[in-house]
């Protein structure tokens, strides 16, 4: 799955094969995928620090009527220090080239990874 973002910012699963249009391959989840050996993944970077809180995670439980909410809350958390610093360090990266910020998550466009990458864009 590709999610395009304008050509600098890709959305993918982790699970998804390597792509030379990748760029820089950044997991953006806060926990390590299940069942991927860590030498597999093909990693640039791994930014735990950008992934909503534990607590917004398990409130929303990936229902996708919560969604909107869930978003709102999460760009919330997105401007505290921490989450601000590595978001900071995504523009970054996205200025250099192709940036692809990966997740485990299955339902992606429901995912914290799409407010993730328009948050990039920003």
């Amino acid at each position: 799955m590709d999610s395009g973002r304008d050509g600098r910012v890709r959305v993918r699963r982790v699970y998804d094969p390597v792509e030379r249009a990748d760029g820089a391959r950044v997991l953006v989840d806060r926990l390590w995928p299940r069942g991927l050996a860590k030498d597999k993944a093909h990693l640039d970077d791994w930014l735990k620090a950008v992934a909503p809180s534990r607590e917004l995670r398990e409130w929303y439980g990936h229902d996708p009527e919560r969604f909107d909410d869930f978003a709102e809350r999460y760009r919330t958390e997105l401007a505290e220090p921490e989450r601000a610093e590595a978001l900071d360090r995504l523009r970054d990266l996205a200025a250099h080239g192709p940036l692809t910020l990966l997740t485990a998550v299955r339902d992606v466009p429901h995912g914290h990874v799409q407010v993730l990458a328009d948050a990039v864009l920003g």
